[in-house]
């Protein structure tokens, strides 16, 4: 089954209005985010980590994150509603390819992989395939100011996650540690891709203020 996957993180360091002076040092994290959307067609669902499902009419503000940056999941922007933030930032992503619309997925400690096995089914129904948005961090416990604080079991799962990411290794994004904080979405993506072949591009990885990201696209085939 032909796919297109961007692989983005879960953070509001990408919106430049919230960054204030880290704004600049996110910057190249913030392109990769960009070019890896803009490889999807312009029909996308968004996965990410917590509750519920968004469709494409909705629209939300970062103003919980201390700027009015309005955000919607298509064109049409409507009043805004509270929103968890990897829908806010799929609409972040979809601002920046403005024909698109997004539907957002988010899961939590279910069986990841079987919920990307059903929207595998699911996809491959449909007689266009839409891109696939998956909105995840990594370790949040890289550095004694990190926000989850320092585990030092971390710089080694992170870079297990950052090597599965890069190599397209979906059979691997089975086993990620307890401590990447987007594990259940990870694994939805390696259960979406199953073992079809995977052609990985990363376009970023590193982890600013002690938090593991990674940027990237998988073409699945």
């Amino acid at each position: 089954m032909a796919l297109s996957i961007a692989i983005c993180p879960s953070t509001p360091l990408l919106v430049p209005e919230l960054g204030g002076e880290a704004a600049q040092e996110t910057a190249e994290l913030r392109e990769a985010a960009i070019i890896a959307v803009r490889s999807l067609p312009t029909q996308w669902i968004a996965i990410g980590a917590g509750d519920g499902r968004y469709g494409s009419e909705v629209s939300g503000t970062f103003a919980g994150y201390g700027v009015d940056v309005r955000v919607s999941l298509s064109s049409t922007l409507s009043g805004p509603t509270q929103l968890p933030l990897p829908v806010l930032i799929a609409g972040w992503l979809r601002a920046q390819v403005p024909a698109a619309a997004v539907e957002a997925r988010l899961v939590s400690g279910t069986d990841g992989a079987a919920i990307g096995r059903a929207l595998r089914d699911e996809i491959h129904a449909m007689p266009t395939p839409p891109g696939v948005l998956v909105i995840a961090d990594g370790a949040n416990t890289l550095t004694d100011k990190a926000p989850g604080g320092y585990r030092p079991e971390s710089g080694a799962a992170q870079q297990d996650l950052v090597d599965a990411l890069a190599q397209g290794d979906a059979a691997a994004l089975q086993r990620v540690s307890d401590v990447i904080t987007g594990g259940s979405v990870y694994q939805v993506l390696g259960g979406l891709a199953g073992s079809d072949r995977v052609q990985a591009q990363c376009l970023y990885q590193g982890s600013p203020y002690g938090v593991g990201y990674f940027a990237g696209t998988w073409q699945v085939s």
